[in-house]
């Protein structure tokens, strides 16, 4: 029956505020706010974390010359609060460390080597040293590419865990010389736990998909070759822990985010919108192409640093050789097939997102960043609410109050930049 046009206007009027209500409008692209300070050259190999203090100041982690600096409001240096120097008292001892926020305007140096969780109070100074609860996990409470640590408001220490090997299909007993050893696989999700500090205990409040490989081994009578299979471009998902306890889960299937309170109480806000770029097959191929070029020149340079010539291996399942014939090879990684990779460009990699002082969250996006990466900010209502392109060569190291913290490299190592949000 043909609809009369009084009619075909009536649903069109019902129909369109639904439509308009549904859709989030996405903000046109802006430049952040203007850099108000930059930190002195040659001071920092690497800006790994930046801890926002009061009146401005600043605690920053340089994991590269593994140091743990104070800078003022204006970033000039004021006192360097660790290093590797047996002079200044409480030293970094560490290959690697972490510095997370604490409870008020204090931090926590995590010494996974140690054992040890040091609080730093707001003048850089050391109050007391606390042992980690759960040994186990000090090589994940560092943070990095695990994501960023920190305490809630209940002292409760908040991580990213991890999930034991899958051994299904590994072999047994030492490897035979030409024969394929195939090995504990890695999984391909994490939890996300949290630990009251106190009592000890322990809850998973998420889990979180994360890059898996697939790995493979042959050993020779001179080598241990390594065959690693990776996604160049995996879907994954990533976590934030927000000032009021709240932990952000972001979610990269769909890219949404999943909320879990300080109580547990669970909720979740819409997909925040996001200009898919599918993948054809050639694009898949270019990709997949272009990875490995990359990783097979990073491979013969690390074997060159690792080697120097004639470098003691360890053997696949057994324990280190003396032998001066083994020679230790640096993992092989080769693509996955070209039908493993998504058909849409992913909207995030692993750690593209943090929380600001205000309780937003920044999340870095694979949009081309010829100019600038362009950070998506999402509230709490899961709204998109701002769209920033940093400068050239930047990535967010932290937040205070209204200023955003950037790291960049220069020919002297890094510099610490400080920029107005707006």
């Amino acid at each position: 029956m043909r609809m009369r046009p009084s009619s075909a206007v009536l649903l069109l009027a019902l129909c369109a505020p639904a439509v308009s209500l549904s859709a989030q409008p996405v903000p046109s692209v802006r430049p952040l706010g203007p850099v108000v300070s930059v930190s002195p050259a040659g001071l920092l190999g690497s800006v790994s974390l930046v801890r926002s203090l009061p009146h401005g100041a600043v605690l920053v982690h340089d994991i590269t010359r593994r140091q743990v600096v104070l800078f003022d409001s204006t970033l000039a240096l004021r006192r360097t609060v660790l290093d590797t120097t047996a002079a200044n008292g409480a030293g970094y001892n560490s290959r690697i460390a972490g510095l997370i926020p604490y409870l008020g305007d204090s931090s926590l140096f995590i010494d996974p080597e140690a054992l040890t969780m040091s609080v730093i109070d707001a003048a850089g100074e050391m109050v007391r040293v606390m042992a980690i609860s759960r040994p186990g996990d000090a090589d994940f409470m560092i943070g990095g590419p695990f994501g960023t640590p920190g305490v809630d408001p209940l002292g409760r220490i908040v991580y990213r865990g991890f999930a034991p090997l899958d051994r299904r299909g590994a072999s047994t007993g030492p490897p035979e010389p030409g024969k394929p050893f195939r090995m504990a696989q890695m999984p391909d999700s994490a939890p996300i736990v949290r630990v009251h500090l106190r009592e000890k205990s322990i809850d998973t409040i998420a889990w979180v998909k994360i890059p898996a490989e697939r790995r493979e081994a042959i050993q020779t009578d001179k080598d241990v070759v390594v065959t690693v299979r990776t996604n160049p471009m995996p879907v994954v998902d990533d976590w934030a822990l927000l000032a009021d306890g709240r932990v952000a889960v972001l979610r990269g299937r769909d890219y949404h985010v999943d909320w879990v309170a300080p109580g547990g109480e669970r909720s979740s806000t819409p997909k925040v919108p996001f200009a898919w770029q599918r993948l054809t097959e050639d694009d898949k191929m270019r990709l997949l192409d272009s990875a490995n070029v990359v990783w097979q020149a990073e491979r013969e340079r690390r074997n060159k640093r690792v080697n120097g010539g004639e470098a003691v291996g360890t053997p696949v399942g057994g324990a280190a050789s003396r032998a001066p014939q083994m020679r230790f090879q640096v993992p092989r990684i080769q693509p996955v097939d070209s039908k493993e990779l998504a058909d849409y460009r992913p909207a995030f990699r692993a750690g593209a997102m943090s929380a600001d002082a205000q309780g937003r969250l920044w999340i870095r996006t694979t949009a081309p960043d010829d100019t600038g990466p362009v950070y998506d900010v999402v509230d709490v209502n899961g709204t998109l609410v701002d769209r920033v392109r940093l400068p050239f060569g930047r990535v967010i190291s932290g937040f205070g109050p209204g200023v955003v913290y950037m790291g960049v490299l220069d020919d002297k190592g890094a510099r610490l930049e400080k920029a107005r949000i707006r």
